[in-house]
């Protein structure tokens, strides 16, 4: 694709693509208008916290009755998935997922148990004497 930004050339310029119009464009490049940028109607708000009965809720206003009916959708829908059932197997395969003894907790550093194997103590005491000597030579040689 050529974006053709300088404005210095004129416009009968062959190179020049012309622009697209929205129908031209993708879906996903498109802006959705919004119907109304209010929100809902309060009476609409008093109906779904149970304050006021449906009939009232669709009086508030022009799209009432569309809200109405959405909310009404979405509330046997949400019923419906409420009685839903998990089928057998799959309870029996989450079941059989889990662990059979408790999980440990977890203890921090400090309070885990400090176990010494030989060859770390052996390499420890060999680090010990190492510095030890080495401390030993600098001294001998500063005192001098």
């Amino acid at each position: 694709m050529f974006d053709d930004f300088n404005s210095e050339r004129p416009a009968e310029s062959s190179r020049r693509i012309p622009p697209r119009g929205d129908s031209q464009r993708p879906l996903a490049d498109r802006e959705v208008p919004l119907e109304r940028a209010e929100g809902l109607a309060a009476p609409l708000h008093a109906w779904l916290d149970g304050e006021l009965p449906e009939a009232a809720a669709r009086k508030a206003g022009s799209t009432a009755n569309r809200d109405v009916d959405f909310w009404r959708t979405v509330s046997q829908e949400t019923e419906r998935y409420r009685h839903m059932r998990t089928p057998a197997h799959v309870a029996d395969r989450i079941m059989g997922a889990l662990p059979q003894t408790a999980p440990a907790v977890i203890t921090p550093w400090f309070r885990r148990e400090f176990v010494v194997t030989p060859a770390v103590a052996l390499g420890t005491a060999a680090l010990l004497v190492a510095v030890a000597a080495t401390a030993t030579v600098i001294l001998l040689q500063v005192m001098r």
